[in-house]
């Protein structure tokens, strides 16, 4: 288990971050397209980010945030440093390979042992050279049910560059079961289950893969949060409800998986305090207490990123049932 954080400006202790982490987000990248021009961060938009991450950290306490933006993304390591400063919260950068139609050229036809060489070096050596190095690798990326031959390769790369260089791997599974099939292709490649997280599981209304992928040891990111138009928030709460009646409470991760100017707040957006401000409430409602939230928001992504059996210094027992209401109940479904 490591003890340290790598941040975008410097090493941080696990025991320093005692507040809410945001386990899947981005700050800082440029997806767009000439069809979909807002898919993207840009240095015009740091001030926004900054000013909403500023705000959450004053509100709620916002420790700290996993920024999965990697190759070929846009990725902008000295803008995630200016934002941590500026907003006093810490953010864990990543690398890695987004899923195949996003795959730069250094990735074509480019063995799994180049590649993995590729993501060891920048961990060891630092993003663009000179950089912040990456604390977590991810979201390395795939569609549908089966990853593409290109995304195996990547898959197998990033596995292989987490087990070389201790770091965890997150993971964007959008559609069908490519989630199992993921967590088949990093586990064979030697990557342990609880150093994995699957991604955007909460676009997925299947509660039994859910509960497969948690019984495997890896972590179910529920980290679309507030993404109405992909799957509304109720839905969300019901499939949350699900896994953690069935305990696996220490295997969920949240966030909101802000990809896109047009979320911000001041576009208009659900920004990425919407977990906060929206979806929490919603599960104290159907009967979360304090201890659980924090669970969720602050130990599972520091066990997940630091690849031990507890966070902070507080275990978590396996297969604990968390205290909800029974099912049918009042409180299973929160009023939006």
């Amino acid at each position: 288990m490591n003890s340290l954080l790598r941040t975008v400006t410097g090493p941080l202790s696990v025991t320093a971050v005692q507040g809410p982490v945001l386990a899947h987000e981005h700050l800082a990248l440029d997806l767009s397209r000439p069809t979909d021009r807002t898919a993207s961060l840009t240095a015009r938009h740091a001030m926004a980010v900054t000013d909403e991450l500023t705000g959450l950290r004053r509100q709620f306490g916002l420790s700290l945030v996993v920024e999965l933006t990697c190759r070929g993304m846009g990725r902008d390591p000295a803008a995630l440093a200016r934002i941590s400063w500026a907003s006093g919260v810490a953010v864990v950068a990543g690398t890695g390979w987004y899923h195949e139609a996003f795959h730069p050229a250094e990735v074509e036809g480019v063995s799994v042992e180049e590649l993995a060489n590729r993501l060891v070096e920048e961990i060891e050596g630092g993003m663009d050279a000179d950089g912040p190095s990456p604390g977590v690798i991810g979201e390395v990326g795939s569609h549908g049910d089966l990853p593409s031959e290109p995304e195996v390769r990547t898959f197998t790369a990033a596995a292989r560059a987490a087990v070389t260089t201790g770091l965890s791997l997150a993971t964007h599974a959008q559609l069908g079961r490519g989630g199992l099939a993921q967590l088949d292709v990093l586990t064979a490649a030697g990557l342990e289950p609880h150093r994995i997280s699957i991604g955007h599981q909460d676009l997925f209304d299947d509660a039994t893969v859910h509960r497969e992928v948690a019984a495997a040891g890896a972590y179910v990111a529920f980290d679309t949060v507030g993404k109405e138009s992909y799957q509304s928030d109720a839905t969300r709460l019901r499939l949350l409800l699900a896994l953690l009646e069935a305990g696996h409470a220490d295997r969920v991760l949240l966030s909101c998986d802000i990809s896109r100017h047009s979320y911000l707040v001041g576009e208009g957006g659900h920004g990425y305090g919407h977990l906060f401000r929206s979806f929490l409430p919603r599960l104290r409602a159907a009967g979360a207490d304090d201890e659980l939230i924090d669970l969720l928001t602050r130990r599972n992504p520091l066990r997940f990123l630091t690849g031990g059996d507890g966070a902070a210094g507080q275990p978590v027992r396996r297969g604990a049932t968390v205290p909800l209401p029974e099912s049918g109940s009042a409180g299973r479904e929160a009023p939006a």
